[in-house]
């Protein structure tokens, strides 16, 4: 008999067999569904439904003697369209709000977000970053070291800050520093590093005068500063422990492979920028990720933004397949929606000031 996996009864042993896999890690048989999930259905009959999901490539069995484990395609099936969000809790609500709330003035946002996502999931917590020269500017600042050099001060608008050594071919007096400072104060916040930079650029064609020389000077600043920074998106990996902390008997290999998907942390930024088209929180499922990471992990993440909306990158966690999606996913959601709110009212205060 061939079994229509998105028929009622099809769907809800396979949605028992998921959830119950998900929650112990072991196979499932039809003892365990029978006597857990009070199915009206006959021993033989729930059996001939696994066998027939089986066929379908929705269930695979380990050992000929075991229960069922849930495939690939049956985890993302499960994700689209048979699994029941939960809601935050109210704990968990509070958390995440104070959280945010009790973050230092100036503290790196994005990288919070991630040791809260790490805390709040027991996996480990990525954040994406966009591009340097793509990520939204609070302040810019040039500051004398040796000579012949200077080093740009980046603060963005997440509250991280970088600095840059740049070389200068004449030296910069402090007058000139302040006259540059005093103009990038005016256009740099809320604009990004590219934006500013071009925007430096258009004033300098359409002025001929001493400040204008001066501009010009500050624009290939601006631009060594991004040459000299990495040219890719910035990854922060928080929570690597908790992976090692939740292994289960015989999962070292799976872990390892983790661990070192980690280490390319570079292959992510391809994967997660695929979230740039949907507000929604997405899961990436093995083979989804394999490609990109080199080793098949699950993620699930959700975008950020920053100025008037604009995206900005992407939180989430990484972890082996069997992760609780249910919970993590809202999670995920409400932590990328709260950094999002933390970072307009972290510009809205320092506008007030």
């Amino acid at each position: 008999m061939d079994v229509d996996p998105l028929s009622k009864r099809a769907r809800a042993v396979l949605y028992a067999v998921v959830t119950e896999y998900l929650a112990t890690g072991e196979p499932v048989g039809s003892r365990t569904l029978t006597r857990k999930h009070g199915f009206d259905l006959s021993a033989a009959t729930i059996r001939n439904v696994l066998a027939d999901l089986e066929d379908a490539g929705f269930l695979a069995q380990p050992h000929t003697s075991a229960g069922r484990v849930p495939t690939e395609a049956a985890l993302r099936l499960f994700i689209d369209a048979l699994m029941r969000v939960r809601e935050l809790s109210v704990d968990e609500a509070a958390r995440i709000r104070e959280w945010f709330e009790d973050q230092s003035p100036g503290a790196d946002l994005a990288r919070a977000s991630g040791r809260l996502l790490a805390d709040l999931t027991g996996s480990a917590a990525v954040v994406v970053r966009p591009r340097v020269e793509a990520r939204t500017l609070l302040n810019l600042r040039f500051v004398p070291a040796r000579p012949g050099e200077l080093v740009g001060v980046l603060v963005f608008g997440d509250g991280s800050v970088e600095n840059r050594f740049v070389h200068v071919d004449r030296p910069l007096g402090a007058s000139d520093l302040e006259r540059l400072h005093n103009v990038l104060e005016e256009i740099v916040p809320g604009r990004t590093v590219s934006e500013v930079r071009d925007h430096l650029a258009d004033v300098v064609s359409q002025r001929r005068d001493e400040l204008a020389a001066l501009l010009e000077v500050g624009a290939r600043l601006v631009g060594a500063t991004v040459e000299r920074g990495d040219r890719g998106a910035d990854v922060i990996i928080e929570g690597r422990a908790r992976l090692l902390e939740r292994a289960a008997p015989g999962q070292d290999a799976d872990v390892r492979g983790l661990l070192q998907a980690l280490e390319e942390r570079e292959r992510l930024v391809a994967l997660v920028e695929e979230l740039a088209a949907t507000e929604r929180v997405q899961v990436f499922l093995g083979n989804e990720t394999g490609d990109h990471v080199g080793f098949p992990v699950s993620v699930v993440a959700a975008r950020y933004q920053e100025e008037e909306g604009r995206p900005a990158g992407a939180v989430g966690v990484i972890g082996p397949a069997r992760m609780d999606y249910p919970s993590v996913v809202p999670i995920v959601g409400a932590t990328a929606d709260a950094l999002t709110q933390a970072l307009a009212r972290s510009r809205e205060g320092r506008h007030q000031d």
